[in-house]
């Protein structure tokens, strides 16, 4: 009888028990609109929940240059899925003063982790940037968000399923928006996608940055944030799609 090869078989065992850490433990339930949505695995936060009848937007946790970037600095809007793994790619870019993980797209007020990733509301998990747009343009900023998305994917991101997962660009002005839809053909026009681009282009809404322990994840809690990263599927993709410029990094001379 033929024994087994056994490198192979741990190494799938291996790969299987990665892959059920990423589901069970990723950014969000992996709730899909189907069932009871799953508790998130991260500790519970005590912001107030979102009610889209509360009397007047709670600008309270909001810095001022969500909103209002400081002189001389500009905003950028993005959702690209699971708002850990997008920071990084953004915050290594020369120019770039600050990246936060939060909620916009959507209706409700005051929204929280605990609503967003259960599906509860109508935002999506989205980055704000701000940037120096003397030392980085609006065009590179959207180069590094294709390398590191499936823009053809509806309403998620690999294994993280709903319309809070879905991609998109957020312009604050006509300029990023025609500079966004040249952008998208340009990426379309490449024919390394066999399905539509599908990342949504819309005027920037309110943003509500998200509960203090999400903001740079990928440092606070590496041994929730790598499991999840590698079991996702994420990064197989994006070496697939664009090899040794997934991510982005190589754009800007950064290392990963």
């Amino acid at each position: 009888m033929e024994l087994p090869n056994l490198p192979e078989v741990f190494m799938r065992l291996v790969f299987c028990f990665t892959l059920i850490l990423a589901t069970t433990f990723g950014c969000q339930s992996t709730n899909d609109g189907n069932g009871e949505p799953e508790q998130a695995a991260v500790p519970t936060d005590e912001a107030p929940l979102a009610s889209p009848t509360a009397p007047a937007v709670d600008k309270s946790r909001l810095p001022p240059e969500v909103d209002v970037a400081p002189a001389g600095k500009a905003i950028a809007t993005f959702a690209g899925g699971c708002f850990w793994c997008v920071e990084k790619p953004f915050e290594v870019i020369d120019g770039v003063e600050a990246v936060y993980s939060g909620y916009t797209a959507g209706t409700e007020l005051n929204p929280t982790y605990k609503l967003v990733a259960s599906g509860q509301t109508s935002h999506t998990e989205a980055v704000r940037i701000i940037y120096d747009a003397d030392k980085v343009t609006y065009d590179l900023l959207l180069e590094v968000l294709w390398r590191n998305i499936d823009p053809t994917q509806l309403n998620g991101q690999f294994v993280d399923h709903g319309t809070q997962y879905r991609t998109g660009i957020y312009y604050h002005d006509d300029a990023q928006k025609a500079v966004a839809e040249k952008s998208k053909a340009a990426l379309e026009s490449l024919g390394k996608f066999d399905k539509p681009i599908v990342v949504e282009i819309l005027p920037a809404s309110d943003f509500w940055p998200a509960e203090e322990y999400h903001h740079d994840f990928y440092k606070k809690s590496p041994e929730h944030y790598h499991p999840y990263r590698s079991g996702s599927g994420r990064d197989t993709y994006l070496e697939k799609i664009w090899g040794p410029a997934a991510g982005g990094y190589s754009l800007h001379q950064t290392e990963k």
